[in-house]
């Protein structure tokens, strides 16, 4: 069985900077294994790679766009920054058209963009944190610059490749 594919928003240096510094902060030692990240698809079939690429490529016909980094999510085991942003959902639903046949149960469900910077953790220790970064947390416009390709290799990821957006947005 070939292994699946994960596809991620690619951020600006500064915004993935961040998130990965926050991630590196308060995400358990031992179970921090992937960078930071936006997760657009959790599972799609990697043998169907090429047409995967494709799609992306596809997609990524557009201008980089702006996101909205609007406050912290509760995961009951962890904390997220959520994200928002029209382009960003207009690149999800997208995708998820062309990849229709291919999605799992996870990738139908309802899209609620974040990235997790806790997770695993007993649920007082995540409400303790998600109040503790409220309190300095300030809204922050981040970019979208394009779509970032995985293989999930049953805990780690290793990359596939990257696709940008053109330049603008």
């Amino acid at each position: 069985m070939t292994r699946p594919i994960i596809i991620t928003l690619q951020f600006d240096a500064a915004a993935a900077d961040f998130f990965e510094a926050e991630r590196r902060r308060h995400f358990p030692p031992a179970l921090n294994r992937i960078p930071a990240h936006l997760t657009l698809f959790h599972a799609l079939p990697g043998e169907a790679q090429d047409e995967v690429m494709r799609a992306c490529a596809e997609s990524a016909a557009r201008p980089a766009f702006r996101v909205n980094v609007d406050g912290l999510m509760a995961l009951g085991r962890g904390v997220a920054y959520a994200v928002s942003g029209g382009g960003l959902l207009t690149v999800r639903a997208d995708l998820a058209r062309r990849f229709d046949g291919m999605l799992t149960r996870q990738d139908r469900e309802k899209f609620r963009p974040h990235v997790t910077v806790q997770n695993k953790v007993d649920p007082q220790e995540a409400r303790a944190l998600k109040a503790e970064l409220e309190r300095t947390f300030t809204p922050f416009v981040a970019t979208a610059e394009g779509l970032q390709l995985w293989h999930y290799d049953g805990g780690p990821w290793s990359p596939i490749g990257a696709v940008g957006f053109a330049r603008g947005g």
